[in-house]
Order: C-alpha cells, then structure tokens, then sequence
C-alpha cells in the first residue's frame, strides 16, 4: 500500500497541506500536480476543492483538467467541493446573473445534482460534526460503522441518488458518500472532510488506498 503512486490533483482551489499530511500520517508521501503525465500514471487519485462551483470548475477548465478526470480509470476520491464537482450539475451560481435556477455544468461523473441545502431553521453552512449512515457493505466503510461522526463544512450537497453509499442527515436527507456507476465505479466522492475527521476519516482513507 505504501507503494503506490498517490496523486492529488492540483486544482487551485483547495489547501492542499491538510490533505497531503493526512496521507503522510498514513505512511503514503502524495505528490500534488495538475500535470497529465502525473495524473494518468497515478495509482489513485485525489480532487479536492474549496469554494464555489462556479470558481473550482472555471480553474479545472483553466488547468486542462476537465478530460484527464473524466477519462481516470484508477480509483478516484473527491473530498467536499472536489465530491461536488463529481456530479452533473450544480446551482452554486455565486450570484452570477441571470435566473436562481441556473446551473453550473460539472464533471457529470456521479448522477445527481448539487443543490442549495433545505435545512428550515438550521443554520447554513452544515458545519460541524455530523453522522453518517449507511448498510456496511461497501468497502470504503470497512471498519466505520454506521453513525460515525465526519466532519462537515457546506451549504449545497449532492442529492440522495442510487449511487449514494451513505447518507447524513442536516434537515433533510443528503448523499454524504457518493460512488460511481457501471464504468464510472473508480470514482468516490466524500462531502465531508475526512483529513479533519479524525479516526474514522483516516479510517476513510486508508481504505481507499486499499481499494
């Protein structure tokens, strides 16, 4: 496992150095690169993101980094906005103009579209601690029982679709672990922080690795 080619895409939008010392803890050194060479002879890659959606994909289109994710055959995990950036669309418009329903395209990776949180009297952003559910069965959750705590920081989430893996509730039900389908099965994407949550998210990661 320590072996292996770890690559963290370099998006532009994400603070890295938490990310890279969580692998490191875990015995893996990452490389961080926004370089086709890198990304294509990874073992496993790596998209995370901070911001908006309108912000992270204009960087990924900036970068060229559009057709390298979209064409990874080997396991991908993307970590809160890097997840969001997974799905088909978003409406995380950072108040361009135009009309509330307009959507942002994504990567259209993972089924389903991002939306603006119903949380009624709850506060936004979901920040904090947070379970999650889900049947066990899947082996990125080895070893993390359902109802453990991962730690969120957002205000859109990727609605509950047939690819979601575990679920977290915040005034509604949201995907809070998403999986691929049919030839997209390498991709993941977690809503939480899992290099800030603790046990459980280490956990997380090092069964990523193992995948």
């Amino acid at each position: 496992m320590n072996n292996q080619k770890l690559v963290i895409i370099d998006t532009g939008c994400a603070n890295l150095a938490s990310v890279r010392m969580a692998f490191e803890r875990l015995g893996v050194q990452p490389l961080v690169s926004s370089q086709a060479a890198d990304i294509e002879q990874a073992d496993k890659l790596i998209l995370p993101g901070v911001g908006t959606a309108v912000a992270a994909m204009n960087n990924l289109n900036e970068r060229g980094l559009v057709p390298l994710i979209r064409a990874a055959k080997q396991p991908l995990l993307g970590f809160c906005l890097g997840m969001q950036m997974l799905a088909e669309a978003s409406e995380e418009s950072m108040g361009t103009q135009g009309s509330p329903e307009r959507l942002i395209d994504c990567l259209g990776i993972v089924p389903g579209k991002i939306r603006l949180m119903e949380v009624g009297n709850l506060r936004l952003p979901h920040m904090g601690w947070n379970q999650i559910e889900h049947d066990e069965s899947h082996p990125l959750l080895k070893g993390i029982p359902s109802g453990s705590y991962f730690y969120f920081v957002h205000s859109y989430a990727l609605e509950v679709t047939d690819a979601t893996l575990a679920t977290c509730d915040y005034g509604k039900p949201f995907t809070a672990i998403v999986g691929g389908v049919a030839e997209r099965s390498n991709f993941f994407g977690a809503q939480f922080h899992p290099e800030r949550s603790g046990a459980a998210g280490a956990r997380l990661l090092q069964n990523f690795l193992e995948l």
